[in-house]
């Protein structure tokens, strides 16, 4: 956020990408949901640049929300997905998963590799990619469960690939298709024995609490309109 402009009057697109920083940082655990929401309030609050600065100043570097003054060629809307952002180097935060008679979860801001080996058995595992971040463009993930049951989920503009089978079970291959540009190429393969695995498309958990928080003031939005409608009539 530019300290340079404090006056200068802020876009929508603005407060997107700092309501977008908030998200991320609330998902990472930086910011508690009391937190997450009084911030978010006051982003969407704000009029200039010196108004959105302090939300995200106490936050890490690589996350401090950047507000650009020339316009970028990706879309604004904020329920699209930049993969670039989502692209990184190093090493996997996991490579796996396991429950026996219990269960696993990956998801979140983890890192996903070119693998990822998922084992199931008398139990249950959730394999969430929605908010994940990728170290490779191609990406492997296999599932196998004995029955038990197993979740992948993707969020809608992932290109995705099934190839798993069930054997006195299922292997949901619904969620099959191309996503927007750049998303990394998703393959889930595997087998359900007695049991089954779920690929599921579904919005983001940030995208939901937007969608509600666009709600919430457009509801106050209505209710101000008709406050001074009715001041205007007296």
């Amino acid at each position: 956020m530019s300290d340079e402009l404090p006056d200068l009057r802020a876009s929508d697109a603005d407060r997107e990408r700092v309501a977008e920083q908030l998200r991320d940082a609330m998902a990472e655990g930086r910011l508690d949901m009391t937190e997450f929401e009084e911030r978010l309030d006051a982003t969407y609050k704000a009029r200039t640049y010196g108004e959105l600065a302090p939300i995200t100043r106490d936050l890490p570097a690589h996350h401090a929300a950047k507000v650009s003054m020339v316009k970028r060629p990706v879309s604004d809307d904020p329920a699209v997905i930049d993969w670039s952002e989502r692209m990184v180097r190093g090493e996997a935060s996991s490579s796996g998963g396991f429950a026996f008679w219990s269960g696993f979860s990956r998801k979140g801001s983890w890192t996903v590799g070119r693998q990822f080996n998922a084992f199931a058995m008398w139990g249950g595992g959730e394999i969430d990619l929605r908010e994940a971040r990728f170290t490779e463009p191609e990406v492997e993930i296999r599932c196998f469960t004995i029955m038990g049951g197993m979740q992948v989920i993707v969020p809608p503009d992932m290109t995705v690939v099934v190839k798993g089978f069930g054997i006195m079970g299922g292997f949901d291959d619904k969620a099959t298709g191309e996503g927007t540009p750049g998303s990394p190429r998703v393959v889930v393969k595997g087998f359900a024995l007695m049991g089954g695995v779920g690929v599921d498309r579904k919005i983001r958990r940030m995208e939901k609490l937007r969608m509600k928080e666009e709600r919430r003031q457009a509801r106050l939005d209505a209710r101000e309109e008709r406050r001074l409608e009715r001041g205007d009539r007296g």
